[in-house]
């Protein structure tokens, strides 16, 4: 799909007008998106269809991913698919003193090129990931254990959409301050105190991305792109079960680089051995100056208290909680939530855990409802959303690995269970494990209650929680995003006071609300120009995707000034 070698003048040319629209959309916050979400739009124009992509993702199967980059001195790999099929491929080991020097040497030209050159490089490797669309489906898919539809879309053009968004604000931000100024003081009839200036956007160093198994594109490329967008070498270090999408990524970034006649090891790969745990290794070597994480609580905060030498970025553990008070649209209602618990098996960062209702019930325009009616009709919600098993197997991917499954299992024993898990057999995988979400009743008012709902449980389990009152809801919520951070909140009220105060709680705690949600926008789903992804404001994250603070310290303004 490469054409002949692009020069830089070439690459703007043909990215800067998708630049400006992304600036603007990310000043108006209005929809928009230059990749498309249905699999037909693709196989013209370069970009492969669905049959070339899947073949294409076949040929990867068994076979030695080199990439050509410096300090290899093993071959590494043992993917296997959450639907079951063992991937074979393997990938470079490194030697990091051979590697990380390596990747530094091309700073200085990378860094010269300029905030514009950087951008359309940039544009130019999500152009030709785009154009590989279903291969990094199938890719996606085989490692996270998404269903194929939404591995194609939030693995594909979402998670692009997320990574030229990054690149738009960290090229607003760098050319916020102009290259140049003439500058002259007068002083009286003396002659003017005169200089010429010059400002640099000089990158931090080194960048470390750590991808996550379950939505390594989407979670990675926002740092990725950010990064390597602000003049930073960038090495991207996957996630042991889900290396593929970003080697892929990696060897697109390394050829693209060298044909616009930068340095490819400006982007490189760290895979790792079973069990070797290079992260915490690379995090403290002083060459790395920035660091990208979405995982584990436990580790995020390992990184940002030990990794000091570098900026932290990380999107952690959250209780996502929506406060069921009352319903305008009951039917509506129960229909959203079910969908947001089961789309992915509930193994999204943003999936709701806690609902929040009152033991007395709630009004909605179907009559009073008490709580254990919302809880069982919830369920029966779920129950038709997942009944036939080919829509279930759609919307619910696979199990991404065996704690997921202990979890949901383990979840039943914690309280009175108003709608239980079942197992799905997928028609063309039969090793994947799929199962049905399982919701639980808990009394707010008791301790031994607390312990489950104050802790994120990740996967397709949620929590019915009965509580006193709406200001007992409210009051809930806000201590559950104090104390344990939450990437969503979401709310269904039909009364304008308690609407007022979830506001104010998200905005004080600073969580991201979605209120009164019956149609087709979900609270665990977002738009990459318009929404943010976490705030950066809760114990659930330190960052959010994307907004200016997120790309503003990966570089740092050099002035150089001369007497004019």
């Amino acid at each position: 799909m490469a054409t002949a070698e692009p020069t830089a003048h070439a690459l703007i040319a043909r990215h800067r007008p998708t630049l400006d629209q992304a600036l603007e959309a990310i000043r108006t916050r209005a929809y928009w998106s230059p990749h498309p979400e249905h699999p037909k739009a693709y196989g013209e124009h370069g970009s492969l269809d669905a049959a070339a992509g899947k073949a294409a993702f076949d040929a990867l199967l068994g076979s030695r991913f080199d990439l050509g980059q410096p300090g290899t001195d093993d071959w590494v790999g043992g993917e296997v698919s959450p639907y079951g099929v063992e991937l074979g491929v393997t990938y470079p080991h490194a030697d990091l003193d051979v590697l990380l020097p390596a990747m530094k040497a091309g700073q200085r030209a990378w860094r010269d090129a300029g905030p514009e050159a950087r951008a359309a490089v940039c544009l130019e490797i999500l152009k030709r990931i785009s154009d590989r669309t279903h291969e990094f489906a199938h890719a996606v898919m085989h490692t996270s254990g998404q269903a194929f539809m939404m591995a194609f879309q939030a693995g594909g053009p979402h998670a692009q959409d997320r990574g030229l968004e990054a690149v738009a604000y960290a090229y607003a931000e760098q050319v916020r301050t102009p290259g140049t100024a003439e500058w002259s003081k007068p002083q009286g009839k003396r002659d003017p105190l005169t200089l010429t200036k010059r400002f640099t956007a000089v990158p931090r160093g080194i960048a470390l991305m750590i991808g996550c198994n379950t939505f390594p594109t989407w979670n990675g490329y926002p740092g990725l792109f950010a990064s390597l967008a602000t003049g930073n070498a960038v090495l991207v270090k996957p996630h042991p079960r889900a290396v593929l999408p970003l080697a892929l990524t990696v060897r697109v970034a390394r050829e693209v680089l060298a044909e616009a006649g930068h340095d490819p090891n400006l982007v490189a790969l760290a895979a790792e051995r079973p069990g070797e745990g290079i992260a915490k290794t690379l995090a403290t070597r002083l060459e790395i100056r920035i660091i990208d994480y979405t995982g584990s609580t436990a580790f995020g905060d390992w990184l940002e208290a030990n990794a000091r030498q570098a900026r932290v970025y990380t999107e952690k553990a959250g209780v996502n909680t929506v406060v069921v008070e009352s319903a305008g649209d009951y039917k509506g209602m129960l229909a959203n939530l079910a969908f947001s618990l089961s789309l992915y098996s509930g193994q999204m960062c943003t999936t709701p855990q806690n609902l929040l209702i009152p033991r007395d019930g709630i009004r909605t325009d179907q009559g009073h409802k008490s709580f254990d009616e919302v809880t069982a009709d919830l369920a029966q919600a779920v129950d038709g959303l997942l009944g036939d098993d080919a829509r279930a197997n759609a919307l619910l991917g696979a199990i991404v690995n065996p704690d997921v499954k202990a979890r949901l299992e383990a979840a039943s024993a914690l309280g009175e269970v108003a709608l239980a898990s079942r197992e799905i057999t997928h028609p063309d995988f039969p090793d994947a494990v799929v199962r049905t979400p399982v919701i639980v009743k808990l009394d707010g008012a008791k301790p031994d209650a607390e312990a489950a709902y104050m802790s994120e449980c990740f996967g397709p389990v949620s929590f019915a929680v009965a509580v006193d009152s709406a200001a007992d809801a409210v009051e809930l919520l806000r201590r559950t995003v104090r104390e344990k951070g939450a990437m969503t909140v979401g709310a269904y009220t039909m009364d304008e006071e308690v609407e007022r105060a979830v506001e104010e709680v998200c905005l004080e705690e600073a969580a991201q609300l979605s209120l009164n949600l019956t149609g087709g926008v979900y609270v665990n789903q977002t738009a990459a120009f318009s929404d943010f992804h976490g705030s950066g404001g809760n114990p659930a994250a330190n960052a959010a995707l994307c907004d200016a603070a997120f790309v503003a310290d990966r570089f740092r303004t050099v002035e150089v000034r001369r007497e004019a």
